[in-house]
């Protein structure tokens, strides 16, 4: 029987940008841990994160690797080491960041021939990925955040401000057909398996599988396939400050007096509305960590004056990443204030920590009435406008009482 015994091979092919590659890496070394051989297949620049995340997975013997496909940057005309979502100068250049990504079905294809997974596990954005996989008599699976679906039970009610403008905004053409063919690859594909659990949205999971028909497996929340502090805070980018500090920073707050303030690797503030939080926070009273897309070399003019003097002690500013898992699970996080991407919303629920919404773009206002209205678990702050990048002006604020009194922990 050993001599017959064929270990499943998958591959997991991540869209890039840092919320999707995260949970996917997440979802390989779930699969590696449980025997199966995990290829994850990306780009050179691409690499070194996924590297570091899986390191604990590859040293406790899991068959888990990474293969690298040359991302066609200057064909698609973007600038040279524009890999990423992150690393795109400007909204503008999105639609050949999605022409680029096409580019790469010729080298996956080369990879199928060549290894031939039993499967292959793709981001929805890599709608041609059912096409290549379909070619070599390879099953793909469709790799989906949360449930998005119209006639939604509930009687979820959404404005038009809140949706995506993709079909009246040429800014957002190359999206629209992006979501077009993800559509569409979606109904010819195996299955779906996505980063939630049954019991969190069992009446979308049914309605789902019963009323549309649809295959899909919940094998979330796949942050808790990391068990220990060193994985947990090697989930994504090389954080902009060591966890071992960030903690003890932590350790000296009584539980439930912090409030935790982030927004995402994507969301984009002006100068003038990050003044305006600090000013709310520092008018709170409350104790803070408060995650921003902002270097020391961006200037401080996004500040008020003398802000960070006034607030040691009393509120921790991180550039760039934090260790967010890690920071979620601590006693003394009261209170959550994200942008409502779904890996923050799933982390927020695994730690316990009520939720305050602040959607920007994307399916955030979708995950907003998840977390609000259906589940409860969270207050809005009142955005009402999808605005792409950059995030919409709010009308309420923390009331100077304890985070347990003003959210309800």
């Amino acid at each position: 029987m050993g001599s017959e015994y064929h270990t499943s091979h998958i591959f997991f092919f991540p869209f890039l940008a840092r919320g999707h590659v995260i949970p996917m890496v997440d979802m390989a070394k779930l699969f590696a841990a449980k025997g199966v051989k995990a290829t994850i297949i990306t780009t050179p620049l691409n690499k070194p994160c996924i590297s570091k995340s899986i390191e604990k997975s590859k040293l406790s013997g899991h068959n888990i690797h990474i293969q690298t496909i040359k991302f066609p940057s200057s064909e698609a005309g973007l600038p040279d080491g524009c890999e990423n979502m992150d690393s795109i100068p400007s909204p503008q250049f999105f639609p050949k960041f999605c022409m680029a990504t096409k580019l790469l079905q010729e080298p996956l294809e080369q990879l199928l021939l060549e290894q031939h997974p039993d499967c292959v596990v793709s981001d929805t954005f890599f709608a041609w990925t059912t096409d290549s996989a379909a070619k070599f008599g390879i099953p793909r699976l469709v790799f989906h955040e949360p449930f998005v679906i119209s006639n939604l039970p509930g009687e979820i009610k959404m404005t038009r401000l809140q949706m995506p403008p993709f079909e009246i905004s040429k800014e957002f053409e190359g999206m629209s057909r992006l979501l077009q063919e993800a559509k569409k690859a979606e109904l010819k594909s195996f299955g779906v398996v996505v980063n939630s659990f049954y019991e969190l949205e069992n009446v979308y999971a049914e309605y789902y599988r019963k009323v549309l028909g649809r295959k899909a497996w919940h094998i979330g929340p796949l942050s808790l396939c990391n068990k220990d502090i060193e994985e947990k805070a090697n989930r994504g980018r090389e954080d902009s400050i060591h966890h071992h500090e960030c903690l003890k920073w932590l350790d000296m707050k009584k539980p439930n007096s912090v409030v935790y303030i982030c927004f995402g690797s994507m969301a984009n503030f002006l100068n003038s509305q990050l003044k305006e939080i600090a000013t709310g926070l520092e008018a709170s009273g409350q104790f803070f960590i408060w995650v921003v897309r902002r270097s020391k070399e961006d200037g401080e003019d996004w500040l008020p004056e003398g802000f960070e003097k006034r607030m040691e002690g009393k509120g921790l500013i991180i550039r760039g990443w934090s260790p967010q898992t890690l920071i979620l699970e601590h006693e003394a996080i009261g209170a959550f204030v994200t942008h409502c991407g779904w890996n923050s919303v799933l982390e927020g629920v695994v730690a316990g920590v009520p939720i305050v919404t602040w959607p920007v773009a994307a399916e955030q206002f979708y995950n907003e009435k998840l977390v609000n209205e259906v589940l409860k678990i969270g207050v809005p702050v009142g955005v009402k406008k999808w605005v792409g990048l950059e995030g919409d002006k709010c009308s309420m604020g923390c009331t100077g009482k304890s985070c347990e009194e003003d959210y309800g922990r």
